[in-house]
């Protein structure tokens, strides 16, 4: 980085700095860890000589602050595969429960949008189809910052929500369910070869992009959608303003989920979710409950972490049920 010619090319500049960042990420706590350490043997030395309540009030104080450094150190070190550090894709699709499921994606959209505000998470709206009536059919979102796929990645499955319905003017109990999709931003590190040339492999549909009227974005054929015949997997971009960008950012997201279903094929466990999630409703592998009637409840099926909290989880309060799902997949 000290080289004269280091911004000469940005991209790679860039990446350099992302790079040292997390690997500061990963160092720091560990330096402060070591000199805590040292720095709590000299207090218990002066509390073996004097015995003052003042020194083993500062003892238990430091002793406190390591044990919670030593948390977070341990959950760090559960991201351990290199996707884990960077970026991540979103996507979010209501499932079964009408208008209810396109309200409850729209809630979840919310939710994460807040959770990543609270965290310093940048985020970019790449694709959004509006419900009906109220809320969103799916929405796909680019989430920027360290260790975004590897907070998220547990956030895959099916969501359920249980309420009394705006929607239903008696007032009657609904089901609702929406999926969540979490995977890594690669860039241009993926070991994932495909021939966007072949029409057999990859099929490219334009067609005008949603959203507003009046934008030049609207009135041009500039929304991208990928097939990859082979898996059926299916990306669509709309963000950007020409044809081009979003070419180019939906083929990255079609080589990070192509990526993504690599990897889960050699993790059995994983693959098995991501199939048992292909059903969004009854009859699905469900993640997570929100119930708001007649209890007031979250609940992680894989973790079993439960609180009664569920507004503050739907605003944005969700690092407990991160954590909880980074523990388990440790202890599993």
């Amino acid at each position: 980085m000290s080289r004269p010619n280091f911004w000469d090319h940005q991209e790679k500049a860039q990446t350099l700095i992302s790079e040292l960042r997390r690997l500061n990420s990963v160092m720091k706590p560990l330096q402060e860890l070591s000199s805590g350490t040292d720095d709590l043997g000299v207090l218990m030395e002066f509390a073996d000589e004097d015995g003052s309540p003042e020194t083993l009030a500062e003892v238990r104080t430091t002793l406190d602050g390591l044990l919670k450094k030593l948390d977070a150190t341990e959950l760090q070190t559960s991201m351990k595969n290199p996707e884990d550090a960077g970026n991540a894709y979103m996507t979010i699709q209501a499932g079964e429960g009408g208008t209810d499921s396109a309200d409850f994606a729209a809630m979840l959209m919310r939710m994460y949008l807040r959770w990543c505000e609270n965290n310093g998470y940048k985020v970019e709206e790449i694709d959004k189809s509006e419900g009906e009536e109220a809320g969103i059919r799916n929405v796909t979102l680019h989430i920027q910052g360290d260790y975004a796929f590897g907070y998220l990645k547990g956030e895959t499955g099916n969501h359920r929500l249980i309420r009394i319905s705006p929607f239903d003017s008696a007032g009657r109990r609904h089901t609702a369910f929406a999926a969540v999709d979490v995977t890594p931003d690669l860039g241009d590190a993926a070991d994932i070869e495909v021939d966007w040339e072949d029409n057999k492999v990859v099929r490219e549909d334009v067609f005008r992009a949603g959203g507003a009227g009046g934008q030049k974005v609207n009135k041009t054929s500039s929304a991208i959608r990928l097939t990859h015949l082979p898996s059926g997997v299916v990306v669509q971009c709309q963000n950007e303003r020409s044809q081009h960008q979003n070419r180019a950012l939906a083929r990255k997201m079609l080589v990070a989920k192509l990526y993504q279903i690599a990897q889960e094929k050699e993790e059995a466990s994983n693959a098995a979710r991501r199939g048992e999630k292909s059903k969004i409703g009854f009859g699905g592998q469900t993640i997570r409950h929100y119930v708001l009637q007649p209890q007031q409840f979250v609940k992680d099926d894989r973790s079993d972490l439960k609180q009664s909290n569920p507004l503050e989880v739907l605003d944005g309060a969700l690092d407990p049920f991160l954590e909880a799902y980074l523990r388990w997949s440790i202890a599993k």
